[in-house]
């Protein structure tokens, strides 16, 4: 692989190219890093808006008691999961080849933003009318919804992750992570606790919490606009002999996607070993829906508790998100991925500690939980962080992206079976096992190498 070359464009898209000596040199670096600049802070403004809109609707908290506020059951609990990473799997599969192909990105994260904003839309205006009525219809229709919600989502975040790879430097996305989460879980708790913690003590909470969202999204979608994104006239992806045209349908972009997908690990050992190591953290990503189920089944916890659970939890990623962000930056992504994982596995081992302790005790301290749970976000960014910087060059970065997101995506088969297991034998024997394989997965990443020592270092800079 040229890493030469992954190491120029990467520093021509933050204005790190060297500049031409002589009269105007100074200018041209000045302006190419005021571009950069301001895609930086509008990227970070994006993501700290869809943060915000994000905590109305947690995926370890909120989206579970909203399912299990239409019907109590593991089986179907075990769905959200399989719904979650298999639409976020889908679409980078069917679109990851177009979106490398896009001269301009944006408007793929400014349409995705806003789809992601007319999901929760639909879902307040229908709540309400279904919940008294025709609660089989509601259940329906949120498990469509969500899956239809995780797809655009899917998109969203292949649209986040080839903007990220083509305007800011590797060096400097972990203080773009750092601004993003930490500002962002600052703000995401003011707004869960002005509201989010009254309109879940309300009979019509939940349709508000939906509008809320929805709104946050549909605010995030303006401002994908306003980036100065270059185009990529200068980046044409060469048609391999016998390849499709590119207008073709699902099924054809489907086809092309896996045998694209096939090619690219069959040349990198290290995507390979990066693919094992999300796949069995995907764990950690299945186990969460049953957690506040625990909570609520075997230590009698209120839908009150929610609100300090969501707070912990966000709180816990902002604040690790100070030294997680500055810390890959300087040490590299691979050492914190993979301390990150091993840290996961901490959360069912919890879980099981407390089960078998008193249970006022256990629910009084449930909240511990959250902590390492908070991990999950920085953890996910960093696998698409560290697919980005074994790429290549720029137009691989969707194709690497989507292949982790596969990857993280494909155990999720099983989490209908976790659910039936957590029925049958109990909570704990299916938390004992997650952690085993999340601390698998730690083990695998730990012969993970660091891209960044294998890239040479830039060239100095002339002096006109």
């Amino acid at each position: 692989m040229d890493r030469g070359l992954h190491d120029r464009d990467s520093a021509a898209a933050a204005g790190e190219r060297r500049a031409p000596a002589g009269a105007g040199a100074d200018g041209g670096r000045d302006q190419a890093s005021a571009r950069a600049a301001w895609n930086t802070l509008a990227l970070e403004i994006h993501q700290v808006i869809v943060r915000v809109g994000w905590i109305f609707k947690t995926e370890t908290i909120i989206m579970p008691a909203v399912l299990d506020a239409v019907v109590d059951s593991g089986t179907l609990r075990g769905l959200l999961p399989v719904l979650n990473r298999g639409g976020q799997s889908l679409t980078p599969l069917l679109f990851s080849g177009w979106l490398s192909r896009a001269p301009l990105k944006k408007w793929a994260l400014m349409r995705s933003s806003a789809l992601m904003a007319g999901c929760f839309a639909l879902l307040a205006v229908a709540w309400m009318p279904l919940t008294a009525r025709r609660p089989d219809l509601l259940a329906l229709l949120f498990l469509v919804v969500y899956a239809t919600f995780s797809s655009c989502n899917g998109l969203n975040q292949l649209g986040v992750a080839a903007l990220q790879g083509k305007l800011i430097a590797p060096g400097h996305r972990g203080r773009a992570m750092l601004v993003s989460v930490s500002l962002g879980s600052v703000l995401a708790i003011a707004a869960a606790w002005l509201w989010l913690g009254r309109w879940l003590e309300e009979a019509d909470g939940f349709p508000k919490i939906f509008a809320a969202t929805a709104a946050f999204f549909g605010l995030a979608a303006l401002v994908p606009p306003f980036l100065d994104e270059p185009p990529d006239s200068g980046h044409p992806v060469l048609r391999q002999p016998g390849a499709a045209p590119d207008r073709r349908g699902w099924w054809s972009a489907c086809r092309a996607g896996i045998d694209g997908w096939r090619q690219t690990l069959a040349a990198d050992r290290s995507l390979v070993r990066l693919a094992c190591v999300a796949a069995c953290f995907s764990a950690v990503l299945m186990l969460f829906p049953h957690y506040q189920a625990f909570a609520r089944d075997r230590l009698g916890s209120q839908i009150g508790s929610l609100l300090t659970w969501v707070i912990v939890q966000n709180a816990a990623t902002g604040g690790a998100s100070l030294v997680v962000g500055p810390l890959s930056d300087r040490r590299g992504t691979r050492v914190v991925l993979v301390w990150l994982v091993a840290l996961s596995a901490l959360t069912p081992l919890l879980v099981t500690g407390l089960a078998r302790g008193p249970h006022g005790v256990a629910g009084e301290w449930f909240w511990l939980v959250y902590l390492p749970l908070g991990l999950n976000p920085l953890s996910l960014r960093l696998f698409t962080n560290y697919a980005l910087e074994l790429a290549p060059c720029p137009t691989e970065h969707p194709r690497y992206v989507s292949i982790v997101g596969a990857a993280l995506a494909a155990p999720f088969v099983l989490s209908p079976l976790v659910g039936w297991a957590v029925d049958r034998l109990g909570f704990e024997p299916v938390f004992l096992l997650g952690a085993v394989v999340i601390a698998g997965g730690a083990v695998i990443a730990g012969g993970l190498p660091e891209p960044r020592q294998r890239l040479p270092p830039p060239p100095p800079l002339e002096k006109g």
